[in-house]
């Protein structure tokens, strides 16, 4: 017998390990063949991303915003490493039921890639059926690799007839006889097909790298024409000089962002369309981004906040943004807002990734600076962040009012259109809550007794702020240090020097807006319209 003989035990002990083996290659190459076909169809159509999206479409809100509180920006890549452990089970499986069942087996990859190409063709912002094609591409590939490899560990009699069984189980009692299977083949098949797989897998994230080297141009190559209205100087006394306090604007890298893109969208300035219509618009128009630069720019300072972001928490920043009016443009279009008796009273934003968000049109129109944003602190919109053109409306929740890679304005009223995030149970409107937080010290921090710095930030979007106070354990408010306000569309820093003693210690901050309002204790959730409380830390001071 040579060398590759086994015999029927041996191969028995091993088909485990052999199938499993066969099955995550398989899986590796329908996953490279998908990215690759993905590179050349668009992103977005990727299986990964595709499967990814639809999760997020249809997780309950509660578990979306525990997400983003647990892992914060990391909430997209903690999904995607899901989705790998997950059909990385799959193919192991798959691969052990092939060891038995080879057809059944190669069949069960291509019914997970119709599933595939189902969802990608599903999605909000899917292109047609051409967005099916990177998984069943994929599934077709890894359903024949599959078959292939398995087919290696099918046995040969000494007189070389093929069993299509994978091993010889021999009767009782009865002998076993001298059998082969084809190790050598099977582990030529599985290093080429591991090192093809790599090569082509590869080769579509370079092709997606070029794929967007027109948009990454249009952005190095864009100069912003200086705004007709710029923003008035910063005043001084706006930013304290207090270690640990948030920076008065908020640095391009740092800012938050929160969103469902599991690719962010890479769009060319050359190729960027955005279109007005809908009901009360008389002037339909579609406009190009060189249509928005030849109109006059205003440079604005706004603070954005997010709907998800708890009591004291991170998801809030202040930038100097330039744009064009948004409600000049609906003007232009004929709208009028509802307390003019125009018809619609919902403006949705629908951006290039199928994500749609709605704005109340009274709002947008009551003379607040909506803009559409093209710059952000001086130089064009980061691609995270919308780039080419976003939505920016002060005082209401980034998820009713700022669509980022925006392409698409339609106006409508409540009554006709739940957008995105309605439709899972968020509120329709929601205006920005009075909040306040405390950046230093930090909680559990320590320390030492004597003068201790309490400084952080307080925010009202379009009320402003008036008054900070911090109580310290149950004693009396304190009246903080207000920093210089800016507008009352920005955060305010605030101050308080506290003469600690040593000891445990609570710390307690409330704000009060520009309408007299004090930032109310009774605690809520993010859901369904912000987060309320007053935010609190604990330090032990030595």
């Amino acid at each position: 017998m040579s060398n590759e003989a086994k015999k029927p035990s041996d191969l028995r002990q091993r088909r485990p390990e052999l199938g499993a083996l066969s099955g995550l290659l398989a899986g590796f190459a329908a996953l490279a063949l998908a990215e690759l076909t993905a590179a050349a169809v668009r992103p977005q159509a990727g299986p990964v991303v595709a499967v990814g999206g639809a999760a997020i479409d249809r997780t309950p809100a509660a578990v979306k915003d525990w997400a983003i509180r647990s892992f914060g920006t990391d909430d997209k890549l903690v999904l995607q490493i899901g989705i790998f452990a997950v059909l990385t089970g799959l193919a192991i499986a798959l691969g052990l039921l092939a060891v038995h069942h080879r057809r059944t087996g190669s069949g069960g990859v291509l019914i997970f890639g119709a599933l595939g190409a189902l969802t990608a063709t599903g999605r909000p912002d899917s292109t047609g059926l051409v967005d099916a094609l990177p998984s069943l591409i994929g599934a077709l590939g890894g359903a024949v690799l599959l078959h292939t490899l398995t087919g290696r560990l099918v046995t040969r009699t000494g007189a070389g007839s093929v069993s299509d069984e994978p091993a010889v189980r021999p009767a009782p009692n009865e002998p076993a006889v001298d059998v082969a299977w084809d190790r050598r083949g099977f582990v030529l098949a599985a290093t080429a097909a591991a090192a093809a797989s790599l090569g082509v897998g590869m080769l579509g994230r370079k092709l997606k790298a070029s794929s967007g080297r027109a948009a990454i141009d249009s952005r190095q190559d864009l100069v912003l024409p200086p705004p007709a209205s710029p923003a008035p100087a910063v005043p001084r006394g706006a930013q304290f000089r207090v270690d640990g306090l948030s920076p008065f604007f908020t640095p391009n890298e740092r800012f938050y962002r929160v969103d469902t893109a599991l690719v962010v969208p890479r769009l060319d300035t050359a190729t960027w369309r955005l279109r007005i219509h809908g009901k009360g618009v008389t002037r339909e128009k579609t406009l190009t981004f060189d249509d928005l630069l030849r109109r006059e720019l205003i440079e604005r300072d706004i603070t954005l906040t997010c709907v998800s972001n708890e009591v004291g928490g991170p998801y809030v920043g202040n930038a100097r943004w330039i744009g064009v009016r948004l409600a000049d443009l609906l003007a232009e279009c004929g709208v009028e807002p509802p307390s003019r008796g125009g018809p619609a009273d919902q403006l949705v934003a629908r951006s290039v990734d199928g994500m749609t968000l709605g704005s109340p049109v009274e709002d947008v129109m009551d003379g607040r600076d909506a803009l559409l944003a093209v710059g952000m602190n001086g130089e064009p919109l980061p691609f995270d962040h919308g780039f080419p053109v976003r939505m920016v409306v002060p005082g209401l929740y980034g998820y009713v009012s700022a669509c980022k890679w925006i392409d698409d304005i339609e106006l409508t009223t409540f009554d006709n259109y739940d957008p995105y995030w309605v439709e899972r149970n968020w509120a329709r409107e929601a205006p920005i809550k009075t909040q306040s937080r405390i950046d230093t010290p930090k909680p559990f921090a320590r320390p030492e007794s004597g003068t201790v710095m309490v400084a952080g930030v307080a925010w009202a979007q379009h009320r402003g702020i008036e008054k900070v106070e911090v109580r310290i354990d149950d004693g009396p408010w304190q009246q903080a240090t207000l920093a210089a306000e800016d507008s009352r569309d920005t955060w305010r820093q605030w101050s308080l020097p506290w003469q600690a003693t040593k000891g445990g210690h609570t710390l307690t901050v409330r704000a009060t807006d520009g309408t007299g309002q004090i930032q109310t204790a009774d605690r809520a959730k993010t859901v369904p319209d912000g987060a309320s409380g007053r935010h609190t830390v604990v330090v032990t001071v030595e």
